[in-house]
């Protein structure tokens, strides 16, 4: 049998890398990398980076997965990423197959928490339903981007008593048309928080960051009439220089 790891190795920082996933890294025999293009090629180097810092001997090996197309046009949200996984998963299965030997120990370095807004358990899941020989997985935890960004800010997320919302800025809307008021939003590509802007978008306060945990982290905070021409800016400009953005921000009405 073989056995999969699915290693959450934080948000940026190498120095984020738990002790139990440095221990899980000396595990792996051959780690799977989804190729997402040059855009994204700073992403694969870090995890290189973070192999090499970890692990200790040399016996393990880096494959590359090229990634499948994902229509992002669709109007059927939920359908097109099930089909985009099921094919990530059937290329996924084909590579390691072939380049993972039986009872060998292959792993997936996944950015921040594998639990919070990431496709590879889903994925590997499948893998495990349409393989043979038979696969097994197990997942190691990581920092999350919402932990950084809190920690970065020197902020609790929640306000005394009251719950907190993760959610996508395609739900930002309806998230706080059912009255949440400490919401962490990831994945935005628009910065859908723009909506709130006007009367009601006075009294919500932003935190929001980019790169967090890596060298290049910038951070923006204050209320969000003051501030979000800046954060737009920011991202327009960071987009340009390096070719992709991962940011995430809280926010509060206070």
């Amino acid at each position: 049998m073989r056995t999969l790891l699915i290693i959450g190795i934080g948000a940026g920082d190498p120095e984020q890398v738990t002790a139990q996933a440095a221990a899980a890294l000396n595990r792996v025999n051959v780690f799977f990398v989804i190729d997402k293009g040059q855009a994204t090629r700073e992403l694969v180097d870090l995890r290189t980076e973070i192999c090499d810092r970890y692990i200790t001997g040399s016996d393990y090996r880096i494959v590359e997965i090229p990634d499948v197309h994902r229509d992002r046009t669709s109007p059927e949200y939920r359908r097109a990423v099930s089909e985009w996984h099921e094919e990530r998963a059937a290329r996924c299965a084909e590579v390691i197959t072939a380049e993972l030997a039986d009872g060998g120990t292959g792993g997936f370095l996944v950015w921040g928490d594998p639990a919070i807004y990431d496709s590879t358990i889903r994925v590997v899941e499948r893998i495990c339903e349409r393989s043979s020989p038979e696969f097994d997985y197990r997942v190691i935890p990581g920092i999350s981007s919402v932990q950084q960004l809190a920690a970065a800010h020197r902020i609790v997320l929640n306000g005394i008593g009251e719950p907190i919302l993760i959610t996508t800025g395609r739900r930002l809307s309806s998230a706080v048309a059912d009255g949440a008021q400490n919401i962490v939003v990831m994945l935005d590509a628009e910065l859908a928080c723009r909506a709130l802007l006007g009367s009601a978008g006075c009294g919500w306060q932003i935190y929001w960051g980019a790169y967090l945990g890596t060298a290049d982290e910038v951070l923006v905070a204050g209320p969000l009439t003051d501030v979000i021409d800046e954060i737009g800016r920011i991202r327009a400009a960071m987009r340009e220089r390096k070719g992709w953005i991962m940011d995430t921000y809280l926010l509060r009405f206070i």
